[in-house]
């Protein structure tokens, strides 16, 4: 019998807070068990294994982090949309680093799919749109972008740009107009 209370969207969202404070890595089962002060074998009813969970944790920060990027680009084109959808990632991974580590879990095929991950590489896409650019190099722009977005974040985040001047912020600034100057003049393919 399920204990009264518990429900796998709660345990979710537990192993998400968990997540952020403790590291995505560190969340397990058994940490969520210990959490709950409950024994790990009456979360099984909830979560199929410690992967399960982690997988459900990566499926809700891609929720939250497309649902956020959508608010903040409505409305937005070209580089106002580039600079929203990046700013959107940072703010997430600093106030979630947890959930921004597990937005990067590696999904099988059919999940991913289903995922709001999909959302996000719309929205990409949407962005693109505004500089002109077809196929294949959207897909070039889309993984230059995501390389830097992510790159970046992850660097600051272990504290990269701690020791050194101009501040992180302003770097930040003039790489997303460098990437909105790079998007108006793409190269031609050689």
């Amino acid at each position: 019998m399920a204990r009264a209370g518990l429900s796998t969207e709660r345990l979710t969202r537990a192993g998400a807070e968990l997540a952020d404070e403790v590291g995505f890595d560190q969340v397990t089962v058994s940490a969520l068990a210990r959490r709950f002060d409950v024994k790990v074998a009456s979360l099984y009813s909830h979560v199929k294994s410690s992967q399960d969970l982690k997988t459900r944790i990566a499926l809700l920060a891609l929720e939250e982090l497309a649902d956020r990027a959508a608010d903040a680009m409505a409305g937005r084109a070209g580089k106002d949309a580039l600079a929203a959808f990046a700013n959107v990632l940072r703010d997430y991974a600093r106030e979630h680093p947890g959930r921004y580590t597990a937005a990067r879990l590696r999904l099988d095929p059919e999940t991913a799919a289903a995922s709001a991950g999909v959302r996000h590489a719309r929205m990409m896409r949407a962005i693109l749109r505004g500089y002109d650019l077809e196929e294949p190099d959207q897909t070039h722009a889309v993984r230059l972008l995501g390389s830097v977005f992510h790159g970046y974040v992850e660097l600051e985040a272990s504290g990269g740009f701690s020791h050194s001047a101009p501040d992180s912020q302003e770097s930040w600034s003039r790489i997303l107009d460098s990437l909105d100057a790079l998007l108006r003049n793409w190269p031609a393919a050689s």
